[in-house]
């Protein structure tokens, strides 16, 4: 079984100054994985960064809070963190394995902060990952734009840290 993962979905990175590219397409491609998560049993876990007390992203502090665009039911796991690997310093590698998963698909943001060190580090950890080629975003940086910043991610992660799949074709 495959859990989804969704990072950092939260009000301070989706609705901040910095527009993510193509937030529309990745929250909607978001919203129908969990549906199809929740048709065949799969765990739902989303991820929310916290920083120091204290800070703008302090625990607690509404811009951490999950977007409200995101279809959420109840039965999801959310859980904290406070480094960009997912498994860093969280109880997810243990939930995953209570859960009974041998994977997880990577979703989320930012591409190449979170997502590209969680995709790492799941496989360290004992888990096949898969990667949702457009279910990942970022905002554009001084150095580069967000385009190019997701390709470059899904060409560079793919096979050594991770599979990589359109959305459309993902099948729990």
């Amino acid at each position: 079984m495959y859990a989804l993962l969704i990072l950092d979905m939260q009000v301070g990175l989706v609705h901040g100054p910095d527009k993510p590219w193509r937030i529309g397409q990745v929250i909607d491609n978001l919203n129908v994985l969990m549906e199809q998560a929740r048709d065949k049993g799969a765990p739902v876990f989303l991820a929310r960064h916290v920083g120091p007390a204290g800070t703008a992203i302090e625990p607690g502090s509404p811009l951490t809070q999950i977007i409200p665009q995101l279809q959420l039911q109840g039965d999801e796991v959310i859980f904290e963190k406070r480094r960009p690997s997912a498994f860093t310093h969280t109880d997810l590698a243990e939930q995953l394995r209570e859960h009974g998963c041998e994977g997880v698909i990577v979703t989320g943001m930012k591409t190449q902060y979170c997502v590209d060190s969680t995709c790492r580090a799941a496989r360290d950890s004992g888990f096949d990952a898969v990667l949702i080629a457009d279910g990942h975003t970022c905002s554009d940086t001084p150095a580069l734009g967000a385009e190019a910043i997701v390709a470059h991610h899904n060409a560079t992660l793919a096979g050594a840290f991770c599979r990589v799949v359109p959305a459309e074709e993902w099948r729990f």
